[in-house]
C-alpha cells in the first residue's frame, strides 16, 4: 500500500496538486531567497566601490584644498612683506617731507624760481651779463619765494608723492595677486 492508497479518491487530485504546489512554491522561495543574497552582494560591492570613489574624490578635493591654502598663505606673505615695504618707503618720504617743512620754516631753507630773462641783466642769448663772486648758481635770475608759497608747494608735492607711492603699491599688489605662482 501506498500514501496515495490512504487519501480518498475525490481528495486525490486536491492532494496531488496541494504537493505539487507546495513543491513549486518552496522551489519559488529557494529562489527567491537565492536572487536576494546574489543582489544584495552585487549591491553591496557596487555600494562599497561608490563609497570608495567618493573617499578617493574627497581626498584628491582635499589635496587641491591643501596646495590653494598653501599657495594663499604665500601670496599673504608676499603681501604682508609688500606691505611692510610701501609703508617703511611711505614712512620715510613723510619723514623727509617733514624735515623739508620744517627748514622752510625756520628758513634753513628757501625755494626760489627762475625768472625769465630781462634785458638789462642778460646778454641776448640768455647767458647773464657778469657773474656774481658770490655763489656758483646756473641759470638765469632766480627769486625766493614767500615761505607760506613754499609750503603751500611742498604740501601739493607731498601729496603727489604719497599719490605715486600708493600707486606704485596698489600696482605690485596686482602684479602680485594677478600672476599665479
Amino acid at each position: 500500500m501506498s500514501i496515495l492508497d490512504l487519501i480518498p479518491a475525490p481528495v486525490r487530485l486536491w492532494a496531488i496538486a496541494l504537493v505539487l504546489l507546495s513543491i513549486a512554491g518552496a522551489g519559488a522561495a529557494g529562489s527567491w531567497v537565492i536572487q536576494d543574497w546574489r543582489y544584495g552582494n552585487a549591491l553591496a560591492k557596487q555600494a562599497q566601490q561608490a563609497a570608495e570613489g567618493a573617499q578617493q574624490a574627497a581626498e584628491a578635493m582635499v589635496g587641491a584644498l591643501v596646495i590653494e591654502q598653501g599657495r594663499r598663505v604665500a601670496l599673504e606673505g608676499r603681501l604682508r612683506v609688500n606691505d611692510e615695504n610701501h609703508y617703511k618707503e611711505l614712512s620715510d618720504a613723510k619723514n623727509a617731507q617733514q624735515r623739508l617743512s620744517d627748514r622752510l620754516a625756520t628758513a634753513d631753507v628757501r625755494l626760489s624760481v627762475v625768472l625769465a630773462a630781462t634785458p638789462g641783466r642778460a646778454g641776448a642769448d640768455g647767458v647773464p651779463a657778469a657773474a656774481s663772486a658770490g655763489g656758483v648758481v646756473h641759470g638765469g635770475t632766480r627769486a625766493e619765494l614767500d615761505p607760506a608759497h613754499a609750503r603751500r608747494i611742498v604740501g601739493i608735492t607731498d601729496a603727489g608723492d604719497d599719490g605715486l607711492i600708493a600707486l606704485r603699491a596698489c600696482q605690485a599688489y596686482v602684479r602680485e595677486v594677478s600672476v599665479p605662482k
